[in-house]
């Protein structure tokens, strides 16, 4: 239920505040008075677009209010549009929303059965859910809805098996040719690197060997005589034999050991030099594999790394082709199994829907008799299959579309071809009436000029089918029809004012049965009272 609407600097509207109650609340008022324009404003607080254009001009922002109940829950929804920026905020209760949230809400809130939503009412889709909305099962299509998108993403995940198996296969010749070539020069990761380490250790190798044996030699001595180390051991000798006559010289032998040890350590180091220098393959080994290397890098266009890499993936593809059969097999065994649950669905669906649509189809016969149709009026629901799977004939749905014959003697047709203004608005009606006896909670219902195209003993059965109606919901009418209005649980006036060089959209609640009548009189063309 809509409570409470305020508007401010809102096109012509001011400031404008209005309380609604339970029951039918009608607005009246000279054609282009601004009736239309405040339904337009709680379209707006319920996120439909708005341009800068409609900011009152001078003024910053225009904002719309909107207090709204829905099962035992309040929504205060606010929302302002800037001049300058053309942006919007949404506010819900107090706090920031989204226009996602606000869509959301929107259905609980209102149904707008306006001009568009009697075109809306033309679209099989949309004759097909509102008889959806009749089934004894109401969860049926979002269980199919539900079960549709799982085979959905399951046929998409075994497709892109099957498209990836298949580049995969075109491509298994290269694959395997690359996978040869690697084999055979077998490359290993950091290999070019230590081989180009021991080239350049070897051409440094003789070098190498010629100075640790230089060392060596005059450590140990050679050809020439003794070294080094010959005569450490003389030399330690002739102080030991001093220190023996001389106190001072005790020390002497100790200092004389200690630089004959740091000697041979020396030695070890040179020997380890001339052993250890020598790469572990010869020249002739080292440039032949890397040769290899290189016409291996140059076979396949890349780095020895990313060869590295590519035989991984190789490796990885060709496993995959050969096992990716089982989890295609797999994958159809579990479409297959959704199909099954799918067309069990499909089954109980198209079963409700028939049953449903033959009984919704008399109701809504009745209806349009009591709205000023044809006794003869004739209504039906006409199936069309539509494949679920291209491969499963249990797997289809029937969808349902509008037929009518509003005479005897012609064809039945669907309701797009045939129907006026007046009729549609007439045929929206009845459905939004049946609608309200299934004893769901239904929004706010929003009739703009529900009564266009519609005179005489007709106007007076819609009338009474709205009265009907809004007994058990709120509903906000637009009328410009005195038999409408005076049903009213409560009547607002909608007027236009110029003060001074400005004009000014204001509304007016007739508070007394005397302004009621007034009203009423206006609206009939007639000075006196209804």
């Amino acid at each position: 239920m809509l409570e409470l609407l305020r508007i401010h600097d809102l096109a012509l509207i001011e400031d404008m505040e209005m309380e609604f109650t339970q029951g039918m609340n009608v607005l009246t008022g000279e054609t282009g008075a601004g009736k239309s324009f405040i339904l337009k404003a709680l379209n707006f607080v319920t996120g439909e677009k708005m341009t800068t254009e409609n900011v009152r001009p001078g003024k910053e922002k225009a904002v719309v209010e909107g207090l709204f109940h829905v099962n035992d829950e309040q929504y205060i929804l606010r929302r302002e549009l800037a001049a300058e920026t053309g942006r919007s905020r949404f506010y819900c209760n107090d706090r920031l929303a989204s226009q996602d949230t606000v869509g959301e809400l929107k259905p609980s809130l209102i149904v707008h059965t306006s001009q568009h939503g009697q075109q809306k009412l033309l679209q099989p889709a949309f004759q097909a859910r509102m008889l959806d909305d009749f089934l004894e099962d109401p969860t049926l299509p979002e269980e199919k809805d539900r079960l549709l998108a799982a085979l959905t993403e399951c046929q998409a995940r075994r497709k892109a098996l099957e498209a990836q198996m298949k580049a995969l296969e075109d491509k298994r010749d290269i694959l395997e040719f690359q996978a040869a070539e690697i084999a055979k020069v077998a490359p290993k990761a950091g290999e070019e690197e230590e081989l180009e380490r021991q080239r350049d250790t070897l051409r440094n190798q003789s070098g190498i060997r010629d100075s640790a044996m230089q060392g060596l030699e005059a450590l140990r001595g050679g050809s020439d005589g003794p070294g080094m180390l010959h005569y450490m051991a003389g030399l330690e000798r002739a102080a030991t034999a001093l220190g023996k006559h001389l106190e001072d010289y005790a020390d002497l032998p100790g200092t004389l050991i200690e630089v004959t040890e740091s000697l041979k350590e020396v030695e070890n180091r040179l020997s380890t030099a001339a052993r250890h220098s020598a790469p572990v393959l010869d020249n002739e080994q080292i440039e032949s594999r890397l040769y290899a290397l290189a016409q291996l890098k140059r076979k396949l266009k890349r780095p020895l790394d990313a060869i590295l890499h590519l035989s991984k993936e190789i490796e990885d593809n060709l496993s995959f082709l050969d096992s990716c059969g089982i989890d295609r097999k797999n994958l159809e065994k579990e479409e297959e199994a959704q199909c099954d649950a799918l067309a069990a669905l499909l089954l109980r669906l198209n079963k409700a829907r028939e049953a449903a649509a033959g009984e919704l189809a008399e109701k809504l016969q009745r209806e349009l008799r009591q709205l000023g149709f044809s006794e003869h009026v004739r209504v039906r629901f006409a199936f069309t299959p539509h494949p679920l799977h291209p491969q499963r004939e249990d797997c289809v749905e029937m969808r349902a579309r509008l037929l009518w014959q509003p005479n005897p003697g012609q064809a039945e047709q669907p309701l797009e071809r045939i129907a006026s203004g007046g009729e549609l608005s007439r045929f929206l009606l009845a459905f939004v009436s049946l609608m309200s006896k299934t004893g769901r909670e239904t929004p706010t219902l929003i009739f703009d000029e529900v009564d266009a195209g519609v005179g005489g003993i007709t106007l007076n059965r819609v009338a009474e089918a709205l009265e009907t109606l809004a007994a058990s919901r709120q509903m906000i009418l637009i009328t410009h029809w005195p038999q409408l209005a005076k049903r009213a649980q409560r009547h607002f006036v909608i007027s236009k004012t110029v003060r001074g060089n400005e004009t000014f959209t204001t509304c007016h609640r007739l508070a007394t049965p005397q302004q009621v009548e007034e009203e009423l009189a206006r609206m009939a063309g007639d000075e006196g009272k209804l």
